[in-house]
């Protein structure tokens, strides 16, 4: 007796076979290792463009060392939330040097990017403001945005002149911005400058979500605010560490009062255990890589120009969406056409997933392909011969 009868309000049963009518239910697949860009499934082994890890850390020597030493010296688990006994002086001194590398005067670490974005907004906004988000937004900052119970006033994607118009009519006591700095399906970036300009115009806070930039973007990667010059009391800088940086977790940065705010009221904060100190060791060790090597950005960026060439050149009319970032989508528009072109790019080896609605506007579904600093010349060839060979 596992099923609910199906008279019940309770037969879920019905509700996923609307999903699978619609090709929207999300499947898992289980990797047995990895490898850097090389993944296996199932016992096969698969070329993937499907990570985010874009600097190709996540498997790297020194971090596998930082973690042994972090484990050796900590134990496994930090025990408690960090606003009791689960805040270390591994913790305290990833802190101090986040702040420094973002040049802000302070961050505060989080176990999580979702848990950082659904903290971070409720902390800065309630009843009697408002909050004005980007149409694309991450569905963290969505999902933040409805936790504080503000006013929630979405523009469209990139419109800084329609955004300037809801700031201007509104009559909110706070305004709070907030924006993808890269937008996570579509590789496109927000436009920050004039987005920073209108939060001083009127007296708003702008927070933006560096979950792809961070690591990528800027001069040692040190993310998109530093890569367009951004600076000023008005920017909550937030951003992933479980991308670029190879490992887990995520930071907000900003003015101390700013921080100390978030610290005091992020519930996501408060109320949840903190990451191991081991991991923050390893991030340690992270962002000193991310620092050092240029030739990983350099690479990606050699990938991304050779991909957007060769993809440009394909037979049969593949959409290429405008982007110069390591998520490079292919737009195909409908659900089961897209998860056909997953497939059969599967049975080659490679491994690019196809995104569909919820996670995209409906029609707009696509494969979303993700650039990293492991893949090689060759893997992006292959990648290419295996599209020429698909119908469209």
């Amino acid at each position: 007796m596992n099923a609910l009868p199906a008279t019940s309000a309770w037969n879920l049963d019905a509700d996923l076979a609307t999903l699978d009518a619609a090709r929207q239910r999300r499947r898992r697949r289980v990797v047995d290792a990895y490898d850097g860009v090389r993944l296996r499934v199932a016992g096969r082994d698969m070329l993937a463009f499907c990570s985010n890890d874009y600097l190709g850390l996540a498997q790297h020597p020194a971090l596998r060392d930082a973690a042994q030493a972090a484990a050796a010296r900590w134990g496994v688990g930090a025990t408690a939330s960090p606003q009791v006994c689960g805040h270390s002086a591994a913790h305290e001194q990833l802190e101090h040097e986040l702040a420094a590398f973002v040049d802000m005067p302070r961050a505060l670490y989080f176990y999580a990017g979702f848990a950082a974005n659904v903290g971070i907004v409720p902390a800065l906004v309630g009843r009697g403001d408002a909050v004005f988000c980007d149409a694309l937004n991450h569905a963290c900052l969505i999902d933040g945005a409805r936790l504080s119970r503000a006013q929630i006033e979405v523009y469209p994607h990139r419109d800084a002149a329609a955004l300037g118009q809801l700031l201007a009519a509104s009559g909110a006591r706070r305004k709070l911005i907030v924006s993808d700095a890269v937008f996570s399906m579509d590789g496109d970036v927000a436009p920050l400058r004039e987005l920073l300009a209108l939060a001083e115009e009127h007296d708003a806070l702008l927070l933006i979500d560096d979950a792809h930039g961070f690591g990528v973007l800027g001069a040692q990667g040190r993310g998109s605010a530093a890569h367009y010059g951004l600076r000023g009391s008005r920017l909550v800088y937030m951003a992933t560490l479980g991308k670029a940086a190879g490992v887990a977790g995520a930071f907000v940065a900003g003015a101390d009062a700013v921080v100390e705010t978030i610290l005091q009221r992020a519930r996501s904060y408060t109320f949840a255990t903190a990451a191991p100190p081991l991991v923050v060791d390893t991030l340690r060790a992270a962002l000193a890589l991310i620092a050092a090597d240029d030739w990983r950005r350099e690479r990606l960026r050699e990938l991304i120009a050779q991909w957007r060439a060769g993809a440009g050149a394909l037979p049969g009319g593949w959409r290429l969406a405008e982007s110069d970032t390591p998520i490079q989508p292919l737009l195909i528009g409908d659900n089961a056409a897209a998860l056909g072109a997953m497939a059969a790019l599967w049975e080659q080896g490679l491994w690019v997933p196809a995104i569909r609605p919820p996670t995209v506007p409906v029609g707009t579904a696509r494969l979303r392909l993700s650039l990293s600093a492991a893949h090689t010349a060759d893997d992006v060839e292959r990648l290419l011969r295996a599209l020429a060979t698909l119908p469209r």
